[in-house]
């Protein structure tokens, strides 16, 4: 039997934080630098009358439809899909209008995995995989497996989680592992 990997959506394998970032500059005519995120999440570095625009984006029914893939995703998820069961698990309960885009999404960047693996949850405790490679520590604080923290400028003080900075490095990781 194969070991399993659930690997999160939105800043790990959809640049949810570029558009998000795009979008502002766009609807605020101001552009927000990464760095300036680094320990913080765009609601800690926006004024707070632009908070509720901000959260708003995401429930445009076609918001997660056309992000971008990062890089090396595809071909390092399409390689472990060779020796692991892959897992999509999406927190997607906290943007519920994110359903039919995110499946969409998943469907057309990740073809060669199987739709029945697409979970669409809020806590990923409940997932039941060997690794979870995540950007959220409280997800992972609530995941059984071995955490892999996927980094993004909200999480670049947390150093409890095996780090990986891109998918190369997952790839990296996954090929020291006997599994």
């Amino acid at each position: 039997m194969k070991q399993r990997i659930a690997i999160d959506m939105d800043e790990v394998i959809a640049d949810t934080l570029k558009a998000r970032l795009e979008r502002y500059e766009i609807d605020y005519g101001i552009r927000l630098d990464l760095e300036a995120l680094n320990g913080k999440h765009i609601y800690d570095v926006i004024p707070g009358e632009h908070r509720q625009q901000v959260r708003d984006v995401m429930d445009e029914p076609d918001f997660f439809r056309h992000l971008e893939v990062f890089p090396y995703a595809q071909e390092v998820i399409s390689e472990l899909a060779e020796r692991y069961d892959i897992f999509i698990a999406t927190a997607a309960m906290e943007v519920p209008f994110s359903f039919t885009a995110k499946y969409e999404w998943l469907l057309e960047h990740f073809p060669f995995l199987d739709a029945m693996h697409f979970v669409f949850c809020g806590n990923k405790g409940i997932i039941a995989a060997d690794y979870l490679v995540d950007d959220n520590p409280s997800q992972l604080r609530n995941f059984r497996g071995k955490g892999l923290l996927f980094s993004s400028p909200a999480n670049k003080e947390v150093t409890e989680f095996t780090r990986v900075n891109s998918w190369l490095e997952v790839k990296e990781f996954f090929q020291q592992q006997p599994g």
